[in-house]
């Protein structure tokens, strides 16, 4: 029965099993597996006058007054009434529950849920839900047209299935974790009768998924160990190179290019991960591991997002190399058929050792002479079926991972578990800092003004506008509507230009080329401007809404200017949300350390967001949390030695399970399958 049809399931129907899958969910199973994202506890009544303001609560009242209701317009009405327990008054009002009026019976005692609020000295509650039993409600993460109700009803029908779900922790991990079984865990995870027992249930399905996830990492990367590549040993031509450099490297620079030349040195394939702040000078050690490849009679093949940024990265890579004698290529999907079949041939003879392109590199047409060394762009990292596909057109080519996102130590050890991780911690010296504001509405004509003196002295302006509503018209039309204001009232006589969500990558990449080449002034974008991007004349990044932002999100952003010798700036509007934002704000204006803020936006607003934005295809945990969880991550990882040492490659009949979630857990990267 867990195979049943979501669409069988009574209270589902054809309409409705559409939204079930919208949110993934495909049969009975799916359904036990996806998990409430937080609870509301009805469980415990309160007294009114122990309420505190902006607190959810459950309060038990009898009303005080008559039940009012008024139509305001056609679609619209509200019912209010006030209510009593005897220690203080709340004023309730409900926005089109006319049903109410037949039902509400004043003398009953009905026990309220929802947020209190004070509003000029009396207690208010909105749209509160009667509850009917008082206990812990699993509120689920929905699409429109689900209720919570409709979702709950069918969960409760599918919770009788949790009892064919396979254990698959062995009986001597979860007696020496003290974890409990599967049936307990889901169980309780969706409908706890405490909060003890929902603890426990979620301590073991982190563990569960925690184990599995460094499993797999250790699995992926032991078998990649034991593929053997081309040694890369030529690197007579690095000292000269870095000395024909126009600023010295730093000691973090000079130490990752060591410990990627000692990896290149080996028969063994390297797997190295590459993580620097925002200019840090990854290039730099990019193009001496490429330039190693190629003096060793090798290819290398660099692999990036966008055309925009493989045409910077050519520009600059070509200019490093040129002079060294190592032939530098540019393969993307705009050359024209004829450009295609050319640089396709000089790629199969060997003529051209270094190629840098977009996934045009991996297209069927692409064969190499030689492909020793791929390097790659963070957004296709692990769980990129590119990153494979590129890897299958050498023999075992050594891999190169750059990354721009800082990431805590310890956690970076398990996100990129099946890498081994370098870090250039350090900026090159002479970077100067960017200055940075948080302000709010008050602050507009004199912002307004300020960016159009940095336009007049020929700088170039970001304004990022992020999505606010969730539908692409309404952002469209928004953000259409803000470039021409702009336009009309702020930079008259100047070109601004709009990138947003509906633009193909081509139309995208056009804009972004013509604000490189400076052809455009000042870029208005709905969407976060592309890693990476280079335009040293830029010198201002207006982010409004910056509240919305994840401070890494906020620190990428800020890194699209200071990349030239003018002074550079970074505002940002803050229009409200809060205390955290708030934190944010300040930490931004006070620093400009990647590590250190991605720590402070890890401990502010939880991994959940931070991670969702940086896993790049890593299986999806639901339970666990990377940075709350990590003793959790310790006694997995123990389980996990423990297991490996037992029996390396999991073919034991009693480890079957564990190998088939595996795969089935690591099958949406492209790279995990049992031979």
């Amino acid at each position: 029965m867990l195979l049943r049809e979501i669409g069988s399931i009574k209270g589902v129907g054809k309409t409705r099993e559409k939204l079930f899958l919208r949110l993934g969910i495909r049969t009975a199973e799916d359904m036990l597996r996806y998990f409430p994202r937080t609870y509301e506890d009805r469980s415990q009544i309160k007294s009114i006058c122990d309420t505190i303001d902006g607190e959810s609560v459950c309060i038990r009242a009898t009303a005080c007054t008559v039940l009012k209701t008024k139509r305001v317009r056609h679609g619209l009405s509200y019912q209010k009434v006030t209510v009593s327990d005897g220690t203080g008054v709340v004023f309730i009002t409900w926005f089109n529950h006319d049903w109410l009026v037949r039902t509400f019976d004043l003398e009953a005692e009905y026990t309220y849920y929802g947020k209190v609020t004070v509003k000029n000295g009396r207690l208010e509650m909105n749209n509160p839900v009667i509850v009917r039993d008082n206990k812990i409600e699993p509120i689920y993460p929905l699409t429109a047209g689900l209720t919570q109700s409709v979702f709950r009803s069918v969960m409760e029908q599918c919770i009788p299935y949790v009892s064919e779900i396979p254990e698959i922790l062995p009986a001597w991990v979860r007696e020496k974790y003290t974890l409990c079984g599967i049936e307990y865990a889901i169980s309780n995870m969706h409908f706890p009768e405490n909060f003890e027992k929902f603890e426990y249930a979620r301590k073991r399905l982190a563990f569960e998924e925690l184990f599995l996830l460094q499993l797999g990492l250790r699995l992926l990367k032991q078998r990649r160990a034991g593929l053997f590549g081309t040694p890369l040993c030529n690197t007579e031509s690095v000292k000269p190179f870095i000395e024909s450099l126009p600023f010295p490297l730093t000691a973090a620079q000079k130490r990752v290019i060591k410990e990627i030349l000692s990896d290149l040195r080996q028969e063994k394939v390297m797997q190295r991960l590459v993580q620097g702040d925002v200019g840090s000078g990854k290039t730099i050690v990019a193009a001496v591991a490429m330039l190693v490849a190629a003096k060793s009679g090798a290819q290398a093949a660099m692999m990036v997002p966008t055309e925009i940024l493989a045409e910077q990265h050519f520009d600059s890579v070509s200019a490093l190399l040129d002079k060294f004698g190592v032939t530098v290529g540019l393969l993307t999907g705009s050359l024209t058929a004829k450009q295609k079949k050319e640089m396709y041939q000089k790629i199969a003879s060997g003529e051209i050792s270094v190629v840098i392109g977009t996934h045009a590199l991996i297209q069927s047409g692409v064969d190499f002479h030689s492909l020793c060394l791929v390097v790659t762009d963070e957004q296709h990292r692990f769980g990129v079926k590119q990153r494979a596909a590129l890897a299958l057109k050498g023999n075992s080519p050594h891999l190169l991972v750059m990354t721009a996102t800082p990431i805590p130590r310890t956690l970076s050890l398990i996100l990129y578990g099946d890498l081994n991780v370098s870090v250039i911690d350090e900026l090159p010296p002479g970077r100067m800092k960017i200055d940075t504001y948080a302000v709010d509405e008050t602050m507009r004509g004199r912002i307004n003004e300020f960016m159009k003196k940095q336009v007049q002295s020929g700088r170039q302006v970001y304004i990022v506008c992020p999505l606010i509503d969730d539908s692409e018209t309404t952002e469209l039309k928004a953000a259409t509507e803000y470039a021409e204001n702009l336009k009309k009232n702020v930079f008259v006589g100047f070109t601004v230009g709009l990138v947003h969500g509906r633009l193909k990558p081509k139309e995208k990449d056009d804009v972004m080329r013509r604000f490189s080449r400076g052809e455009i002034d000042v870029l208005v974008s709905t969407t976060v401007i592309e890693v990476g991007v280079n335009v040293p004349n830029a010198t201002l990044m207006v982010i409004e809404n910056a509240e919305r932002f994840g401070l890494s999100q906020l620190h990428q952003l800020r890194g699209r200017v200071g990349r030239g010798r003018h002074k550079s700036y970074c505002i940002l509007f803050n229009q409200g949300g809060g205390e955290i934002a708030r934190q944010r704000m300040e930490i931004m204006e006070k620093t400009g350390d990647g590590f250190e803020i991605s720590q402070k936006d890890l401990e502010l607003r939880g991994p959940g967001e931070f991670f969702g934005t940086l896993q790049h295809g890593l299986p999806e945990l639901k339970a666990a949390n990377l940075y709350t969880d990590m003793g959790i991550v310790a006694i997995s990882g123990e389980a996990v030695g423990k297991i490996l040492s037992d029996d390396p490659d999991l073919s034991n009949e009693e480890n079957a399970l564990i190998r088939r979630r595996i795969e089935d857990m690591f099958r949406q990267t492209g790279e995990f399958e049992f031979n």
